[in-house]
Order: C-alpha cells, then sequence, then structure tokens
C-alpha cells in the first residue's frame, strides 16, 4: 500500500467528515472545505478516524490513494488549527500595509502594487523600524494560502545578487558572486 495513503487520519474534536457522491466536506470551528475526490478512492469513518482505501494496486490507483489521503488530512487540520505562513520584504524602501482585506505593497516601482485577498485570508502586517517588513497570512484553507503567497511572491521574487524582494520568512537565498573587476 501506499506510505501516506495508509495512514489514518485522527478527526480531532469539533470536526466532522461527510462524503456524498464523491465529494467529501470537512466542517470544523475555524470553517467548511469541500474536495472532490475520484470514484476509485473510497473513504470511511469510523472510531474518531478517517480511512482511505483503494481497490487495487496499479500505479494510477496508487498515486491518487497518498493525493487525497493528504489532501483530506490537510483540510482536516486547516479547519481544526489553520495555516499560518509569514512573508518578508528585503529591500531599501520595501513597504507594506493592509486596510481590511487589501494589501498596499511599495516594491521599488513606480506604483504602489494593490492586492485584494479572499475572504477566507486574513492578513496582519508588520514594520518595525530596522527590520524588515513582514506580512502573515493566515487561512483555514492550505491550497487558497499558498496561492496567494505565490501571488505575492511574484510581484518582486528574491534575487541572488543582492538577496532583495519578496520571501518567506526563514528562507535561505543562495547568493551568487557579481562581476570581479577585470584586469587587463
Amino acid at each position: 500500500m501506499s506510505r501516506i495513503g495508509k495512514l489514518p487520519i485522527s478527526i480531532p474534536a469539533g470536526v466532522t467528515i461527510t462524503m456524498n457522491e464523491n465529494i467529501v466536506t470537512v466542517k470544523g470551528p475555524k470553517g467548511e472545505l469541500t474536495q472532490k475526490i475520484d470514484p476509485i478512492i473510497s473513504l470511511k469513518v469510523e472510531n474518531g478516524m478517517c480511512v482511505l482505501t483503494r481497490p487495487n494496486d496499479e500505479k494510477q490507483t496508487r498515486s491518487l490513494h497518498g493525493l487525497y489521503r493528504a489532501l483530506v488530512h490537510n483540510m482536516v487540520v486547516g479547519v481544526s488549527e489553520g495555516y499560518k505562513k509569514t512573508l518578508e520584504l528585503v529591500g531599501v524602501g520595501y513597504r507594506v500595509s493592509n486596510n481590511g482585506q487589501v494589501i498596499e505593497f511599495a516594491l521599488g516601482y513606480t506604483h504602489n502594487i494593490f492586492l485584494q485577498l479572499p475572504k477566507e485570508v486574513k492578513v496582519e502586517t508588520k514594520s518595525e523600524r530596522n527590520q524588515n517588513p513582514l506580512v502573515i497570512l493566515e487561512s483555514y484553507d492550505k491550497q487558497l494560502l499558498g496561492q496567494v503567497c505565490a501571488k505575492i511572491r511574484s510581484f518582486r521574487k528574491p534575487e541572488p545578487y543582492k538577496g532583495k524582494g519578496v520571501k518567506f520568512e526563514g528562507e535561505i537565498i543562495r547568493r551568487k558572486a557579481g562581476k570581479s573587476a577585470s584586469s587587463k
């Protein structure tokens, strides 16, 4: 069996999992998520555990087994605990502020960039003296949170020479040596 797919998913208190015609719905204190799964994969909920099973050992079925187990697990963790990502703006004059669900970035362009966030994502910005500005994003939907982070990062990707750009907190940027003075 798939090493990931065969692992049972423990269901915390306050979380319910229901399946209706290949659509899995997970409800919890933070929200509700749905995911369509392949009809080959079957889902059983018993004794506070959720187990996904597959009928055969074909390569495609094995890969779907692990995929849907991981997706359902991410949904359960999201509606019970939630996910949090922190982005850091590295560069002179880079600023960020938010007004409700709209974030305003000053990233060295001639204009500021405004981004309207979905209602599922909560945002907080921190700008302290002598520190890089931070954008803290929280959501119960891991996929949506990842998409929003990727969009923000695409505004100014970290470059390898000076390390300027939008990066995840704690991310290490591989640096390159710049041009060296040529001697004739």
